[in-house]
């Protein structure tokens, strides 16, 4: 297969079920027993991560998914989680200009929240004003750097006038940290601590909790709900295990319905080829990726060099296939294929892994070999593979001989507010997208106030490209910008992708549904659910 023009599945969102589910493709009824979804997220609640669930905090995938069910946003993803955002807490939303710099939105008639007070504009624009103010440390708020002001006119209308043409605003208004709001529940100035979460979602939401953990999550149909939603279910309770092997075993005992993320390479293939009775797998492409990131003023990665030798080193086919199997593939751009602007930047620039070149280019740098090295992942946040994955990047690079490495895990609590506070010089961190745009491959971690909270800057990329591919409502006429920025990600290594994931649901076969339950953008959409007839 030539590399430069790697093909994963063409059409964003298109379903592939392993095996064919035996209740009705049109949900169930809302009624009967609560639909019980397990996942090995972990939600912890400490003095590093106070607020695992304020909008204003919350970055990461499981986060985001429990906000889905229970904040509402002015817009949303379409079920498939590819194209063009929908209206959902907004009755209409329009650019009311020529140059993408003012975006009108208008609420839906009587909208409220869960506990029946109105939601109105003023309440939109506190609660994404709140979210700029707090600058958490999760960085979430650059989702909103390119607004200025906001305006409301009534209670209906909010306008937004942003301090650069950003055509990609409508996706960030769908994100949960566009998230809205009641004034009375959020304190204007500091986060709100703890599992509680108020909105006017899809759902209500309780935390069970042990200790200061999150062991289960129900979500009760909001009757006040109003929305494009149409939940096919009352109750669904999403049940946090410590490993996918807990996991799976629950779901044969029939303890759970269903599991999400994150399955083990082990079950996926298990669940492929030799399915446990009354359970059926459903595969779909994702746009997870998975990379290295580098504290590019550390001593040991401050020199170019030594990241373009790691890139020319690291063999990501073996490293995928040995550790996740089909379940993943090589991954040469931030950016991941499928998407548009796609470009593997990194096969262009350093081909197959080739010792010799990075001993050159070490050699040249005047580098002394072998390079000392730890490097750094999370034990409890992506799946029990992400410890294989460590420990094959780190036989790949010592058997080079240019490197001498070590691994070191830490769990996710830790290990987040270690890397942000740069006491990491090379990690491990993978990324589902805010939204299924290009830009948001690169902007987060580029620009300023970048989540990795990475002291690489360049000018070119933050000043010139990024807001030129962000003026082009054509996302084709942006990709020649976008290119460019994986061009110079490519030559510069603060950052160096491994591999992009496909999706894994497995299901008792009386759910329906499933095939719906994780959109291309990996939105957890309990909603879908229902309990049909087994099959």
């Amino acid at each position: 297969m030539n590399r430069k023009t790697l093909v994963l599945p063409a059409v964003v969102g298109l379903l592939a079920p392993v095996l064919a589910a035996c209740g009705g493709s049109d949900g169930g009824s809302g009624g009967g027993d609560a639909i019980a979804v397990g996942t090995t997220d972990r939600f912890i609640a400490s003095g590093k991560v106070p607020a695992p669930f304020d909008p204003a905090y919350a970055y990461d995938a499981g986060s985001w998914n429990v906000l889905r069910q229970t904040v509402q946003t002015l817009m949303a993803m379409p079920r498939s989680g590819s194209g063009d955002p929908v209206p959902e807490a907004a009755e209409s939303c329009i650019f009311s200009d020529s140059g993408s710099e003012r975006y009108a939105c208008t609420l839906r008639k009587d909208l409220t929240f869960a506990d029946g007070s109105a939601v109105t504009a003023a309440d939109v624009k506190y609660s994404i004003d709140r979210v700029r103010a707090i600058h958490s440390s999760s960085a979430s708020y650059g989702l909103l750097s390119t607004i200025d002001t906001i305006e409301t006119q009534g209670d209906r209308k909010v306008i937004f006038h942003l301090n650069t043409p950003d055509a990609t605003f409508p996706y960030k208004l769908a994100t949960p940290t566009a998230g809205i709001v009641n004034p009375d529940d959020y304190d204007k100035k500091k986060l709100r601590d703890g599992f509680d979460v108020d909105g006017s979602g899809p759902y209500t939401m309780k935390a069970e909790v042990k200790g200061n953990t999150v062991v289960k999550t129900v979500f009760t149909k909001n009757p006040h709900y109003k929305g494009q939603l149409k939940p096919k279910n009352d109750k669904v309770e999403l049940v946090s295990f410590d490993s996918a092997d807990a996991m799976g075993k629950a779901l044969e005992k029939g303890d759970i319905d269903m599991m999400t993320r994150t399955m083990s390479p082990e079950q996926i293939n298990t669940y492929s080829t030799n399915p446990p009775e009354n359970i059926n797998l459903v595969e779909m492409p994702g746009m997870e990726i998975r990379y290295l990131g580098f504290n590019t003023v550390a001593p040991s990665v401050k020199s170019k060099a030594v990241r373009q030798a790691m890139a020319q080193v690291v063999d990501r086919g073996a490293l995928a296939s040995s550790v996740y199997g089909t379940s993943a593939e090589p991954l040469y751009s931030l950016v991941p294929a499928g998407i548009t602007g796609h470009q593997n930047s990194f096969f262009n620039k350093y081909g197959d892994p080739d010792k010799a070149k990075a001993a050159s280019t070490l050699s040249k740098a005047n580098i002394t070999t072998p390079v000392k090295l730890t490097l750094h992942y999370t034990t409890d946040h992506y799946g029990s593979g992400t410890k294989k994955e460590f420990e094959v990047l780190q036989k790949q690079l010592n058997a080079s001989g240019l490197f001498d490495v070590d691994i070191k895990g830490d769990v996710w609590d830790t290990y987040r507010d270690a890397q942000l506070k740069g006491e990491y010089d090379v990690y491990g961190l993978g990324w589902f997208p805010d939204f299924p745009d290009a830009d948001n491959f690169l902007a987060p971690f580029l620009d300023k106030d970048n989540f990795l909270a990475s002291p690489y800057a360049n000018s070119t990329i933050r000043g010139e490209l990024i807001p030129a591919e962000r003026r082009e409502a054509d996302r084709l006429t942006a990709s020649k910008s976008l290119q460019q920025i994986q061009n110079t990600v490519a030559d510069d290594v603060p950052v160096l992708p491994l591999w992009q994931g496909k999706q894994y649901v497995a299901a008792r076969d009386d759910i329906t549904g499933v095939e719906w339950a994780l959109s291309s953008s990996s939105v957890l959409q309990l909603w879908e659910l229902g309990r049909g007839v087994s099959g």
